[in-house]
């Protein structure tokens, strides 16, 4: 058995089960818990601004 602890951005995590169980043949397991609040780096804010604008435009 291997247990592994880190702290992973929670966009990482949206898509971690389905890798996970691909990875160990449907018997890897996992918990999270909230850690803490950090601010985004400047070039994915831009990234993720430009996103919701996009879908606002495609909205009106």
């Amino acid at each position: 058995v291997v247990s592994v602890r880190a702290q992973v951005p929670m966009s990482e995590m949206l898509t971690y089960e389905s890798t996970l169980r691909s990875m160990t043949g449907g018997r890897g397991g996992y918990s999270m818990e909230f850690s803490h609040y950090e601010e985004l780096p400047s070039q994915l804010a831009e990234k993720v601004v430009a996103a919701h604008r996009a879908e606002k435009d495609k909205a009106h």
